[in-house]
């Protein structure tokens, strides 16, 4: 048994997409509805094939319930080689950062909040 996806549910899907595709480089591997209650897309990290799946539903929906951002969702913990390079791709998606960890005055861990209330932990790799 493996785990194969995480799904989140977002208020706007098009948001949702561009954040994810331009700040964290997912791709999007197929897409579907939920039985004209809704429409799913599902995404794909190229590196390490982490998949997340976006669910999105409109208001008449049997699934539709009232939405508080992040409900459900703790954070997406994304490992990256230049915290620099990662927060300034983030920003331009539209998050802004929340918070950082340091050590010895540098940021080897830093959270970003996007769209949906989505928060996402950049976490510095090692250097080899």
């Amino acid at each position: 048994m493996y785990l194969d996806y995480a799904g989140l549910r977002v208020t706007n899907l098009p948001r949702a997409l561009k954040f994810l595709r331009t700040g964290l480089d997912l791709r999007e591997l197929r897409r579907g509805d939920v039985h004209g209650a809704g429409t799913w897309v599902l995404l794909e990290d190229p590196v390490s094939r982490q998949r997340i799946e976006l669910n999105w539903y409109p208001p008449r929906s049997a699934f539709a319930t009232p939405f508080v951002p992040g409900e459900g969702l703790d954070h997406l913990g994304v490992r990256v080689h230049s915290m620099a390079a990662a927060g300034r791709r983030l920003r331009r998606a539209g998050a802004r950062r929340t918070g950082a960890v340091r050590e010895r005055g540098k940021a080897v861990v830093e959270f970003w909040e996007g769209p949906d209330g989505i928060v996402v932990e950049l976490i510095l790799e090692p250097a080899v």
